[in-house]
């Protein structure tokens, strides 16, 4: 019997999260598997393990360019950005989280929490609510962590919004992978 077990190894997406080393998932998952076929009379299945996000996630950098920040005094502040669900609907969906820096001012402390709001005026359409930053600016780079994974997969033309190229760096390299979708892209199909 042959068992492909995926979804990847876990990574750390925030701060927050503790994930286990590859050897410990896979140990674990193997004392499981092991125990079931024990109690089931069964063969063991040869299982593999697929690592996907473990690899890729971490990456990914998507950047933002902030067009906003509004502050609403004893209830939060909103960061707006050029991109949101269209591009990473992770949040909306699921709740998914991440890490975020000021990629213009990466070593600068957080010192509040805002809201990184999306350009599509939808109240979902958020990247991350209260997550702790420094001083954030129009014009400042905002760039979220850990979105190799998922963003291009999932993003799609909400609002007929064109999705973002995506570049490969490695060191002063840099390659254009997926060209910058054009609004002649997304009408290109349209017959009316």
């Amino acid at each position: 019997m042959f068992t492909v077990l995926g979804g990847g190894f876990g990574i750390k997406y925030d701060s927050t999260d503790d994930p286990l080393t590859p050897a410990e998932y896979i140990k674990k998952t193997a004392e499981a598997v092991k125990e079931v076929a024990m109690e089931r009379n069964i063969d063991l299945p040869y299982l593999v393990f697929e690592p996907g996000r473990s690899i890729v996630a971490p990456a990914g950098i998507t950047l933002y360019t902030v067009g906003g920040v509004k502050e609403i005094e004893n209830v939060r502040t909103y960061v707006s950005i050029d991109g949101g669900m269209g591009d990473n609907p992770r949040y909306i969906l699921y709740g998914a989280k991440y890490s975020a820096v000021v990629a213009n001012n990466a070593g600068a402390k957080p010192i509040a929490p805002v809201t990184i709001a999306g350009k599509c005026c939808e109240s979902g359409d958020l990247i991350q609510e209260n997550i702790m930053m420094p001083e954030i600016k129009v014009g400042d780079t905002l760039a979220i962590l850990a979105t190799g994974a998922y963003n291009y997969s999932m993003a799609s033309n909400y609002n007929r919004i064109p999705r973002p190229p995506i570049v490969a760096v490695k060191g002063n390299e840099k390659k254009v992978i997926v060209k910058r979708e054009t609004y002649d892209d997304i009408i290109r199909n349209d017959v009316l």
